[in-house]
């Protein structure tokens, strides 16, 4: 299993902490500290009007900035935003393979379907953002390899055009979805590319049974000349440090708490969502609608207890009340995904994605109110302890 990085270029109360060219600045040195530290790839995210929770609109500009002070690490997108109102396909396809050049063929694309608010501001149907997933993934290949390209879909039309640059990895760059529900892991594999997911407080045995099918979809995959990506990788709170107390003092049990609790809001869509994630329930072929709600969800201050103690820790925090990084890390320590604490502690939680055939573990670090410092002196102890480990090439 590889270590990976995955950012959502997050600050908490960024304004009031060194404002945005701090946080800028800050994320392209932890970079180039996962460069030297030993990590495979850099997961960049994008997202757009989603203030504390993520500031990667431009994500393809943040993945050249580390490119040009970095060597080995390898940039992924996760992901594209796939409607078409968002971002052209053709555009994403001339970015992506620019990319690729600038940064010496590092880069992996995600492609992704958004929700919530994005769809809202872009004036995207749901419908519209499966159909538009489905042909970006089958287009982009077309795009990047053949000389001559034209296109005739569902949603776009285009006559024969030459697409330059070419990708520098040949046939092209490895192709990714991010995926949450049993449907969208199958797709991913009935299309052949990798899966990547986010753990967001569920358990493991939920993303191993979402895995399962993936790896069955994927083995029925005909490629007729394309690559196959059968990669799956899993995006959950990391934070290791010398002792239990240091990673507590860190702020990341709160950060985690803040991050899982602020996107419901952050993307407007219902929190009961998350809770079904918490709760482990994946067993049914679809899960609630990620269409914006018509109106924000108000908490209620009676409403703070729940059978699941991580729930009811998310009611208590949505609801506005205070809680110490103590209490929160007594609560979620126990969540098999979450990987905070000591170095044994967290080699042992890392085990547990291995142990279900994850490919790639992609450290979230930098998170809510993580301080700068604690960020760079968790990669720093990965790539010590944790990366030689898992890592067999890194031996």
């Amino acid at each position: 299993m590889k270590l990976d990085i995955f950012t959502e270029l997050q600050k908490r109360d960024c304004d009031a902490n060194g404002g945005f060219p701090q946080l800028f600045e800050e994320t392209v040195a932890q970079a180039q500290a996962a460069d030297r530290a030993g990590f495979n790839c850099w997961w960049q995210v994008e997202h757009h009007c989603t203030p504390e929770f993520s500031y990667s609109s431009c994500p393809e500009m943040v993945l050249q900035a580390i490119a040009a002070g970095t060597e080995r690490l390898r940039l992924g997108h996760a992901g594209v935003l796939a409607p078409f109102k968002i971002n052209h396909p053709l555009r994403a396809a001339e970015r992506a393979a620019l990319l690729d050049n600038l940064s010496g063929g590092r880069l992996e694309v995600g492609l992704a379907r958004s929700g919530g608010r994005e769809w809202e501001t872009f004036n995207v149907s749901e419908e519209s953002s499966v159909d538009d997933l489905v042909e970006l993934t089958e287009m982009l290949p077309r795009a990047w390899q053949d000389e001559a390209f034209s296109w005739n879909g569902r949603h776009w039309t285009v006559p024969e055009r030459t697409v330059l640059p070419k990708p520098v990895q040949q046939p092209h760059p490895p192709l990714w979805h991010t995926c949450s529900s049993p449907p969208s892991f199958e797709r991913a594999g009935q299309m052949g590319v990798g899966v990547l997911a986010t753990t967001l407080f569920a358990p493991i045995d939920a993303l191993e049974s979402m895995t399962q099918a993936y790896r069955a979809a994927i083995a029925a995959f005909e490629p007729n000349g394309r690559t196959v990506n059968e990669q799956t990788a899993v995006a959950t709170f990391v934070h290791v440090d010398r002792s239990e107390k240091k990673a507590v003092m860190s702020g990341a049990p709160r950060s985690a708490l803040w991050y899982v609790s602020s996107a419901p809001r952050v993307f407007n869509v219902p929190r009961e969502i998350f809770y079904q994630a918490i709760r482990g329930q994946t067993d049914p072929r679809s899960r609630p609608s990620t269409v914006a709600l018509t109106e924000l969800e108000v908490p209620d201050p009676t409403d703070t207890s729940d059978p699941n103690p991580v729930v009811s820790l998310m009611k208590r925090e949505f609801a506005g009340e205070e809680i110490s990084n103590e209490e929160i890390f007594e609560t979620i320590r126990h969540i098999d995904s979450v990987i905070v604490g000591d170095v044994r502690t967290c080699m042992r939680k890392m085990e547990g994605f291995r142990d279900i055939g994850m490919d790639r573990l992609m450290c979230l670090v930098q998170m809510g109110e993580v301080p700068h410092a604690a960020v760079m002196d968790t990669i720093a102890l990965i790539g010590e302890k944790c990366i030689p480990h898992f890592d067999e090439t890194a031996r």
